[in-house]
């Protein structure tokens, strides 16, 4: 096999690779259920509920309080 057929089958093996890898993973949920914004109300994401378990959802997705100093 000369080398110019070999670069292009491997070239074909790798695009083929990333678009076969490229379509696993994200389903569009959130790892955790207090991540998502419409459970920020619900009692198990706020203190004193998520203490024990770290699940506040301020702690999952880092959000800081700002205060006026």
């Amino acid at each position: 096999m000369t080398a110019m057929k070999r670069l292009t089958r491997n070239l074909l093996l790798a695009t083929l690779s990333v678009f076969a890898l490229s379509a696993c993973g994200y389903q569009g949920s959130y790892r955790y259920s207090c991540q998502d914004p419409e459970n920020w109300e619900k009692e198990e994401c706020n203190p004193p509920m998520c203490t024990v378990n770290g699940d506040c959802w301020k702690d999952l997705v880092g959000y800081e309080e700002e205060t006026d100093e």
